[in-house]
């Protein structure tokens, strides 16, 4: 989505607003053969990218394409798939959150924590848990557009702090003996042959909710063109900051989901969790064709980004490929991916 055609728009016989790129496009000379219209797709080259990894792995691995292990690795991304839905909305504005395994795991010792050592309800703890996250998120947003410091640096700062105050908080210790509600989704129901759990159809609602709202609503275009042109977006009327502040707290609150879902797959509350998810969450991002430099993108790109991460590290392991193999993949598939990001956006300007 090119966020200067949703800024600047006119309007057709119809009264509906038609963006000037869609109108130039509709004349005979501007007109792009459908070659050209579908290499313009953004998810075309992670949807790519995850089914020749699941072809060479099904080649690979007589067990790779088993419902079994297509149901482990929905369960082993639906962590860092809800981390990177948030990631996402953040990254389409330019910015960047290095904070948010942190500030899960945080979430995820707070609601442990109350549930089992506070006594409170559990939907209640639950629900602290969630909060603690989305404050972290808004706490973000604010030094972002408030205090105008650079996202990368808040949230390196903000990193350490949730990670100190995880530590703190679980003075170093496994919260075990959880209510069975916080780990209910992790539970699983049948589905055909295999079974699936609740935490991965969740993850999946997630990332359609968000795809709605960023091609569908006001609020997603604006998003997108915030990323893209923030100082256009301020001169259409749209207040920049709070728009900011918003997407950093949401952002926030679906990590608290994401603690949840690690509650629910770990049955534990573990303090040490988290130290990768940040990485892991922005390759998602990245593989799945979202510009670091905001205002481009599609969330379902991010959705392909993380089955491939998942697919990638689940094939290698199957076919007896060391860990270490798997983390050295993907990282030249990052570089990769950005490289072509670079090369794109260059190419445009």
């Amino acid at each position: 989505m090119n966020a200067a055609s949703t800024v600047s728009t006119t309007t057709g016989t119809t009264g509906t607003p038609v963006s000037s790129e869609h109108s130039a496009a509709a004349s005979p000379e501007a007109a792009p053969t459908r070659l050209s219209t579908l290499l313009r797709v953004p998810t075309l080259g992670p949807l790519g990218a995850l089914l020749l990894a699941c072809l060479y792995f099904s080649f690979a691995s007589d067990r790779f394409l088993t419902g079994g292990n297509m149901s482990l690795i929905l369960q082993q991304v639906m962590v860092v798939g809800t981390l990177a839905v948030g990631q996402s909305a953040i990254i389409l504005t330019a910015g960047i959150d290095l904070s948010n395994g942190a500030v899960m795991a945080f979430g995820s010792v707070v609601m442990t924590k109350l549930a089992v050592a506070g006594g409170l309800p559990v939907w209640l703890a639950i629900a602290a848990g969630i909060g603690v996250c989305a404050l972290f998120g808004a706490v973000n947003g604010s030094l972002v557009t408030l205090a105008k410091l650079p996202p990368f640096i808040v949230t390196l700062g903000t990193l350490n702090i949730a990670m100190a105050l995880t530590h703190i908080t679980s003075k170093e210790q496994t919260i075990t003996g959880l209510p069975t509600v916080l780990t209910k989704l992790g539970d699983t129901f049948p589905l055909g042959q295999t079974r699936v759990t609740y935490g991965s159809v969740l993850m999946l609602v997630l990332f359609a909710v968000a795809w709605y709202v960023l091609r569908h609503t006001a609020a997603g275009r604006h998003l997108y063109a915030v990323g893209d042109n923030p100082d256009a977006v301020r001169l259409a009327g749209v207040d920049v900051r709070r728009q900011l502040i918003t997407v950093y707290a949401i952002a926030g609150a679906l990590y608290g989901i994401a603690a949840l879902l690690l509650v629910a797959r770990t049955g534990v509350g573990d303090p040490q969790a988290g130290q990768t998810e940040n990485l892991d969450s922005i390759t998602a991002v990245v593989l799945g064709g979202i510009s670091l430099f905001g205002g481009r993108g599609s969330i379902v790109g991010a959705l392909y980004g993380a089955l491939l991460v998942g697919v990638i590290r689940n094939g290698l392991q199957l076919t007896g490929v060391d860990s270490v193999y798997q983390i050295l993949i993907t990282g030249i598939l990052v570089i990769a991916a950005v490289a072509v990001d670079q090369l794109a956006r260059r190419r445009r300007k």
